[in-house]
Order: structure tokens, then sequence, then C-alpha cells
């Protein structure tokens, strides 16, 4: 719950508790669930309430209690609001339960009917499997079923309805490495046997193998530690199809797996597995971060540039930092791996922190692709087109080689602005100041900040203009429906996170795209990330400026992040690549060093920009975000926040000013920065600061460590 510390009660006798153990206890007028958070001896003196009881179930192990406590500090945040993070369902802590399940005999039954061999051709098909989808296969009724089993042509067994992980092989067969991949991977290696925190960079251009570098690493830990637990993350659950096919012909099995798309039996397995200490192998999204592991011994954080990797929304936090912080606690070795990484990460190399391991070339025949730009002031694209005409070109030459496009462009839908034409009305979401993006497949206009979503009207609701309509803009449908156009004989399909048909959609397209059964492929930043598509040779930006403006201090880094990232998409296999930057400002820094191919240079304009300003990494940054529900009451708390700043030396507040959504959701916004020298425990500041003002509670206050968003 969201309190500040932990409560006290006494044991009863003849009960023994730990640390970590789950019980029930009183809390006013009902029993809540609790973990035990330390144990004292008292003399009796103090009337305490005594537990309700044990739950069962392995204890959380005592590094999982050291992190919530390190993390509540960090993050500001009340540390029962962490522990909620980290917890399932009370299922979870009992063993798991039986199921029936069916195979075949082999046996002739007594009676063989029409419907009793279609059940028994259906057990043959889905070998082991409930009575329920045998009927459901067969197209008969769970009678049937139950009638076979008399009958002696199946046979009823009870098993686990959540089974253990089968265990990982360390020593299975993996693809040749070249030799700067086996210097690598001896590194990493060392690192491992040496045991203790240790932490690592992987800093390899895109197709240069880091994966096959760090399953080494993880071979290395499931030798080493032979109780020891490993954590992947992964920024995009649309990659975890992929690497879980790799996990499993490397090591004979495929680890436990953990993102939002999984079902409840599923999650309530993988937390029971790993909170048991029988998971060996973990790959999940940045939530997986707070599992209950026993013992990590190694933690990987791939692509650990990706933004995805911050949690914005509740619990706030940055997994990539936090994983570091977590294999600090728990004595494990954390690799964090990626082509383009964060200039964070590059700095704890260069001072040493890390250990810096470079792949600066691509594996096999390939190579890196070659990188132009078009300048759009010079050879813009056709009236209401945004594909120029070089663009075009390449495009085409690459259709008639039968090799594959994909055409980048970070924004959803069809349109990001829908304008009346007759009155300027701008349509936006109910009570806040986004603008609705028309999704011209669906039929609707949607905001991709809170969801909300309408059917697109035929009539102007201000001025009732019929017809009168117009898109601003292109988003990803746009630009697919003009490459249709362009190349009426080619297969076009569209890459966005908001594909209909969710995850599953997502994988058969990926499949269909190593297939090269896709011509052209119109992707948002989903996919630019860790694909490897054999046939496609040209990458074409539509917009390379898109995530140049507004005030994000990262916007540089993150455009060169995302730029090399999706040309890295190019050429990976025997067949030379290119990428193609449609822009209107070719000199920027990111973009020429991109095609200049000088990262170091792009990467020391950055950091002197940054040191002369403070900000990460050689500053600390903090976002406090005040929201009520009038303009008046935010305006007035916003100023009593800043008022109440504690003076410190080496920080500075800025604001409170309006940030770029001034309002959200119905309610009105104002937002305060918090930039401290990078000696100031800016999270200390920010907890004494919360301490000495009192809000009133129909007023939220928001604090974000390290904030990457600035909407």
């Amino acid at each position: 719950m969201p309190l500040p510390e932990a409560f006290d009660y006494a044991v009863p006798d003849g009960m023994e508790v730990r640390p970590g153990d789950h019980v029930h206890a009183p809390l006013g007028p009902r029993s809540a669930r609790g973990v035990v958070w330390s144990v004292a001896h008292d003399d009796g003196s103090r009337n305490l309430k005594p537990l309700d009881g044990l739950i069962g179930g392995a204890p959380l192990a005592e590094g999982n209690l050291a992190f919530i406590d390190w993390a509540s500090k960090y993050l500001v945040q009340l540390p029962g609001n962490v522990l909620r993070a980290m917890l399932r369902g009370e299922d979870a802590l009992r063993p798991s339960p039986v199921e029936t399940v069916y195979r075949p005999s082999g046996e002739e039954p007594t009676r063989l009917t029409e419907a009793r061999q279609r059940v028994l051709d259906a057990a043959d098909l889905l070998g082991e499997a409930s009575a329920a989808d045998l009927a459901r296969e067969a197209g008969v009724s769970s009678g049937v079923v139950s009638g076979l089993v008399k009958a002696g042509g199946l046979v009823a067994e009870e098993r686990p309805a959540d089974p253990p992980f089968a265990d990982p092989d360390p020593e299975g067969e993996g693809l040749a490495l070249t030799e700067l991949q086996a210097d690598a991977a001896a590194t990493l290696r060392r690192l491992v046997r040496a045991g203790g925190f240790q932490s690592a960079l992987l800093d390899g251009v895109t197709g240069s193998g880091k994966t096959e570098v760090y399953f080494e690493a993880i071979a290395e830990a499931l030798r080493t530690h032979s109780d020891g637990q490993i954590l992947v993350l992964l920024p995009e659950i649309a990659l975890t199809q992929a690497i879980m096919a790799r996990f499993k012909e490397r090591f004979g099995a495929e680890p436990a797996e953990w993102h939002s798309g999984l079902n409840p039996k599923q999650r309530r397995r993988v937390w029971r597995e790993i909170n048991e200490g029988r998971a060996r192998i973990v790959v999940g999204a940045r939530s997986a971060l707070f599992l209950p592991f026993r013992k990590l011994s190694l933690v990987v954080v791939d692509e650990e540039h990706d933004p995805t990797y911050k949690q914005g929304e509740g619990l706030t936090y940055q997994a990539r930092d936090l994983a570091v912080a977590r294999a600090k606690i728990d004595g494990a070795t954390v690799i964090l791996a990626s082509a383009t990484p964060s200039l964070e990460s590059l700095a704890n190399a260069r001072a040493g922190r890390y250990v810096h391991i470079r792949l600066p070339a691509r594996i096999g025949a390939a190579v890196l692709p070659d990188i132009s730009t078009i300048d759009l002031r010079e050879t813009p694209a056709e009236a209401g087109r945004w594909l120029s005409p070089p663009m075009v070109e390449a495009m085409a030459e690459t259709f008639e080689r039968g090799e594959q496009t994909l055409l980048y462009l970070n924004r959803r839908g069809y349109a990001p602005l829908v304008l009346c034409r007759a009155c300027g009305h701008r349509f936006q979401s109910p009570d806040t100041d986004t603008p609705l993006v028309e999704h011209r497949y669906t039929g609707r206009l949607v905001c991709h900040l809170t969801g909300f979503s309408m059917p697109k009207p035929d009539t102007c609701p201000d001025c009732g203009a019929k017809d009168s309509l117009t898109s601003v803009g292109p988003g990803v449908e746009r630009v697919a429906e003009e490459a249709k156009a362009l190349f009426p004989q080619a297969v076009v399909e569209i890459f966005s996170s908001d594909i209909s048909g969710g995850g599953e959609a997502l994988r058969d397209l990926i499949a269909r795209m190593e297939r090269s059964e896709i011509d052209i492929l119109v992707g948002t930043q989903i996919a630019a990330k860790g694909h490897n598509f054999p046939n496609l040779t040209l990458v074409g930006v539509v917009d390379a400026d898109l995530g140049l403006a507004g005030g994000d201090p990262r916007a540089g880094e993150r455009t060169y992040q995302t730029l090399v990232q999706v040309a890295g998409r190019a050429g990976r296999a025997d067949r030379k690549g290119r990428a193609i930057l449609q822009t209107h400002d070719p000199d920027h820094d990111a973009i020429a060093a991109l095609v200049a191919g000088d990262r170091d240079r792009f990467l020391d304009v950055e950091s002197q920009a940054r040191e002369m300003l403070g900000l990460p990494p050689y500053g600390r940054l903090a976002s406090i975000v005040v929201s009520a529900e009038s303009e008046d009451k935010v305006i007035a708390a916003a100023a009593e926040l800043a008022r109440t700043a504690p003076r410190a030396d080496g920080v500075e507040i800025w604001g409170p000013a309006e940030p770029r959504y001034g309002v959200l959701r119905g309610r009105w916004r104002r937002r305060l920065l918090v930039r401290a020298d990078k000696s100031v425990d800016i999270s200390a500041y920010l907890a004494s600061w919360k301490a000495r003002v009192k809000i009133p509670a129909s007023v939220r206050v928001v604090m974000d460590v390290d904030p990457y968003s600035f909407v």
C-alpha cells in the first residue's frame, strides 16, 4: 500500500517468521496481505496487534527487500508502491494447481464411432491435451472424450498446470564467432567467472553479432553459478519471440518470458518459478526488473539506449539504471549492449566504471550501409506527396532487383492533425491539448497520449460544413498509400505498434518480411529495433528532422541513435545496403555525423553542450509535475511548491512553467525542473522538499528522477 514505512506487529506464539515472508496482518477492520521486512525482539511493553497468519510460499529473497528499499529512496517513491510492482496474487505463492490431460493409449477402443475417431485424430495432432481442447478440436461434446477413456482409447493423467521450465544447457553449440566476437566473449566470461558486481558496455555496430557474444556470458553464468538466475531485458515485446527461438536453439530450452502480453496463468507460473529459484533464464520487458529473483548472477540490458526502458506513468523509473543498481545489490554482472550506447553509459565507460568492449565490424560478408541525404529544400516531393523524386527512384531500382525497402516515419496513423477548411476547427482530445490523429484504416480519430478515440465525422462539429475536413501531414498509413500508388505491383505493409491483431500479427508480419514476402515495409520506431531482414537493402527515412524539435535535451542524441538503428536494418546479409535520409537540415550535427560515419565527433559535440549546461550525464535532472482540476489551483499549488524549495548549493529550480500539454485528462498542469550538480543527491533533495510542503488533497504532485518525457 502507499505507506511510508513498515508497520509493527507481534508474532503469535508458535509462529516463526523471517524477513521476506508473506503474511496476513490486521489493518483496521480487515486483514491485509503484507511482507515481513525485519524481525526484532521486543520486551512486550507495546500493545501490538498480532499477525493473522502466514500465507506460505518461498519468502522474498534478501536482495529483493534491499532493492525495494534502495529504489524507493532513489525514485522518491513510497516503499509500498515499489513493493506492489513486485508482488503477484497469492495463488502464485501456492504450489501449482493440477490439471488432467489426455493422450492416446495406443489401443483400439471397444467401440469406435465416427465421433470417437475424430477425438483420436485430434489427440494425435495435439499430443497431451485437456478434455475441452480435444472436444473443441474434434467438434464433439466432452462426454465423447470421457467415453473414450472408459473404452480404453485414451489415457488420463494428472500434471501440474504450471510445469517447471526446462533447464538450459550451457554446453549447447552456438554460432561460430569471429575473432573480434571471440575476444569480446572471452572478456565477458572472465567478468562472470570473477563473481561479484561487474559492469560492461558491449558497444557493437548494427549486425556485429552482440547477441551471440552475450550468449557466451550467459553460458558461463550457467556453468559458474549452479543456482544463479539470469535476466535479459528487451525494449519491445515484438522482439521477444525472435530472441526466444534463438535461446532455444542455443541452450536447448526456452527461457521464462515476462511482458504485458502474458495471460494471468502464464504470469502466475513465471512469478512462482522465479520466486522459487527454479527459472534460470528470464527474458522480459522493463517490468521484469521487479520479479522476485532469488539469486541474480547476470543481467543483460539489450539495446540499452532505447527510451522505452523509461517507465513514464505510475511508478516512474529508468530500467537501465535500476538494472545496474539491482546487479550491484545482488553482486551480479551487468552487460549493457547497444549499437548506439547512451551518453550516460559511454561516460561511465570512459570514466572506467564500465568495461568497454567494442565490436566495430559486421559479421561475415555484411558491411555497414552507405548513408546519404536528400535536401528537401532543393529536391522537394511533389505537392500532396511525401517521397521526393530521388527517394522514389531509389525505391524503383530496389524493387526491380527483387530487394526490399523499409520506409521509416515515427508517426502512427494516416495524418497527425485534422482541420476544417471552412472554419479552421482543430480536432483534439477532450480535456486534453493533444491533437487527434487520423487512422484511415479504422476510420477513427485517436489520441495517442490518453487513448481517446472517436469515429471521424462527415461534418465539422463547429460550423457544420460537410466534406470540409482535411488531413494535415503524413503518418505511416499515408506514406503506405503513396507507396502503393507509386508501385501498384509491390506488396506494401505497415509496421506499427498499433497494428490490428496485436503481438501475434506483429510476429507474423516480421516472419513474412524475413521470407521476402513484403516488398515495401512502412514502419514507425518499432521497425528500427533489432530486426534482421536479409533481403532488405534500402532504408528510406521520410522525415529525418522529426525528433529534433521541442525542448528535450536528449533530442539530438535520440535522433542520432534512431537513425543509426533504422539505417542499420539495411544490408545485413551479403547484399550491400544503403540508407537515404530526407531532411531540411542536412548540416545538423546528428545527421552530418551519421552520413560521415563519425560517431565520436557527434558525441564530443553533444557531450560539450551537456557539460556546459550541467545536464546528464554531467549533472542531475528531475521533473516535478503539478496537476489540478482548475488552472487557478494548479498555478497556486505550483507557486507554493516553488516557494518552499530548499536552498542548496549546486541546485537550480526552473519554473513553474506550462508544459507542452497544459491540460491532460481534464487536469491543468505545471512543471518544475530541478537541475543539480553531479555531486548532489537529488533524490534526498526531492524527499526533503516533499516533506516540507503541504499540498491540498485535490492537487497531484509527481516527482520523476531523470525525466525522459517533456510533454
